[in-house]
């Protein structure tokens, strides 16, 4: 209840919008990529009193490629101090020297290496 009510004061319709137009992406294609009917989609776009629960907001804000915090108040929160190791940073310095399809190939194998490793130890 207190989350909805943070979500009204604040905007979230209309950085939902906002956000939406900037990406150039149909509400349907939200829908899809979240797995949230574009009927409820709509709802949360149109109808000020209709809010999404924390778990929903996660999943359009993950999509979105921005913070729910972005989406409550249209401003990102600060960035988290990272820490790397010289290990990981040789492994971005190479991986900055890859052609855009080279890359492409590395995330792709990075995301088959951790779905193997899930089933492995699931």
């Amino acid at each position: 209840m207190l989350f909805n009510c943070i979500l009204q004061q604040m905007g979230f319709k209309e950085n939902l919008k906002s956000e939406l137009q900037y990406k150039d992406m149909l509400v349907k294609e939200l829908a899809a990529k979240t797995g949230i009917s574009r009927h409820t989609l709509d709802n949360y776009l149109n109808v000020r009193e209709h809010l999404p629960t924390i778990d929903v907001a996660v999943k359009i804000a993950n999509v979105l490629g921005v913070s729910v915090e972005y989406l409550t108040t249209g401003k990102e929160p600060p960035a988290a101090s990272i820490t790397m190791n010289d290990e990981a940073i040789t492994l971005v310095q190479k991986y900055n020297l890859l052609n855009d399809e080279d890359r492409k190939i590395v995330i792709e194998f990075i995301q088959v290496l951790l779905k193997h490793r899930r089933k492995k130890f699931a």
